[in-house]
């Protein structure tokens, strides 16, 4: 083999190598591209929720289950849960990780529609209420808080975007977040990163609460809210808390034996179905999954309460 052909069958080579090696990066695009399409096939093939009922302005604030059930992807999450909340009283929903809790406040809340049963608040479906109109009544509060990359008084004033600064301090005094807020840069003027970046767990979420307390909604749905939490924002976040849940219905997925006990009411769930019901002092008198929880913190670590 001479010289010259030597040359031609390294650059050859080289080139299709070159060819072989883009066109395994696009396959790995492709796969990509077609795990994508279909997951948007999936949400485009989800029935669409009928948010067009009417506008209805509740007298009173208690929320029923009866019988309900929901599934996904043909498996059953919860399965015929039946339960009241009175107006302005405080229930607390515990149970293992992946029992049905989340799920639950979700369904009690209309994120999602029942496939079984209904959901009712004031006794009227909530079905029949428009969207607007149905979530007019509900705040919620989370253990993961977004924030916007602007101010805080607009993140505070989120959704009421006309509220005059005094009453964005009122419910910033309320949530315990006016000393910290006056001690940045700008005061309420100072822009936050997207997500909140700047602040910290605590702090983003009793801005969060301030939004909430703004919004004065007659029912507050707390998921998780003081979970991970640093101990030097958590007796604030607490009295914060204290604050926006007066005289309000609550509904409280919560994971400390210290936020649950006081609860008006106390529903367990496992595997989708409520195993547990009471208040603090009458499920610890019998021997269930609460009790064994409370006296086991071994076992403790496997909930998510």
């Amino acid at each position: 083999m001479d010289l010259l052909t030597t040359i031609i069958m390294i650059i050859s080579s080289y080139l299709i190598y070159a060819q072989l090696d883009n066109a395994g990066k696009y396959s790995a695009l492709l796969r990509t591209v077609d795990v994508c399409v279909k997951q948007a096939q999936e949400i485009l093939a989800t029935p669409q929720m009928d948010i067009y009922g009417e506008d209805i302005q509740p007298e009173h604030f208690d929320i029923s289950a009866e019988n309900i059930g929901f599934a996904y992807e043909k498996r059953k999450i919860i399965d015929g849960v039946t339960l009241h909340i009175p107006e302005h009283t405080t229930t607390a929903i515990v149970g293992p990780s992946g029992g049905g809790k989340t799920t639950l406040t979700s369904l009690l809340s209309r994120f999602w529609d029942v496939d079984e049963g209904k959901v009712s608040l004031d006794s009227r479906d909530v079905r029949e209420y428009s969207m607007d109109a149905l979530m007019r009544n509900y705040s919620f509060v989370f253990q993961r808080v977004y924030l916007f990359a602007d101010t805080i008084a607009n993140n505070i004033r989120f959704g009421q975007p006309d509220a005059p600064i005094e009453k964005v301090i009122d419910a910033a005094k309320k949530a315990c977040c006016h000393d910290f807020i006056m001690q940045l840069p700008d005061g309420y003027d100072t822009v936050i990163g997207e997500g909140g970046a700047s602040l910290s767990g605590g702090e983003k979420q009793r801005i969060s609460i301030a939004r909430a307390i703004m919004k004065d909604a007659p029912i507050i749905v707390l998921d998780e809210a003081t979970a991970n939490v640093d101990p030097e924002n958590e007796a604030d976040l607490m009295k914060a808390i204290d604050e926006l849940t007066r005289e309000k219905t609550i509904i409280m997925i919560a994971h400390r034996l210290k936020t649950v006990r006081h609860a008006d009411q106390i529903i367990v769930i496992d595997g989708g179905h409520i195993a547990q019901q009471g208040t603090h002092d009458e499920l610890m008198q019998s021997d269930g999954i609460y009790r064994r929880f409370v006296e086991s913190r071994r076992e403790a670590a496997s909930w998510r309460l």
